[in-house]
């Protein structure tokens, strides 16, 4: 008696995922935060999953809260990743206070379980600060492009 796979049906025109427990953005947002805002796109959620992975194998991320509350008031230069279905809210809320105050750019995404794996981790993470590299120059320079054009909050 062995298993067989199912073969999960693509829905709406979406693309099957290939391990077939992904879930569509749609999905995601579903679940996001009252105060996930400015909230990135489905093309410019994977950019950053992409720069995250890239800085990731360089070792040049900073994960967590602690850790990226840190080097923020150290003033360490980057993109601030959120994610927008962590909660209590009260864990990060400030964060996006102290980057605006910083000028720095930083986007909400859906998932904290995508953003732990694509960092290379396990386990979920729900802040990620990518400092610029040169191994990734053209990347994160465009993520910085992408990111700062998204609206502020009010």
């Amino acid at each position: 008696m062995t298993k067989t796979k199912k073969e999960k049906l693509p829905a709406d025109g979406e693309e099957a995922a290939a391990d077939g427990n992904e879930r569509s953005y749609q999905e995601l947002i579903a679940n996001i935060n009252p105060i996930a805002q400015p909230l990135a796109s489905k093309k410019l959620s994977k950019k950053l999953y992409k720069c995250v992975k890239k800085a990731a194998k360089v070792k040049n991320i900073r994960r967590g809260v602690k850790e990226v509350q840190k080097f923020i008031n150290k003033g360490e230069k980057g993109i601030v990743v959120l994610a927008g279905d962590t909660l209590p809210i009260d864990v990060y809320c400030h964060l996006p206070v102290m980057c605006e105050d910083r000028n720095l750019p930083y986007a909400y995404i859906p998932s904290k379980v995508d953003l732990g794996s694509s960092a290379g981790s396990k386990r979920p993470t729900c802040v990620i600060l990518i400092k610029p590299h040169p191994d990734y120059k053209d990347a994160y320079d465009e993520c910085v492009e992408e990111v700062s054009g998204l609206p502020k909050p009010l």
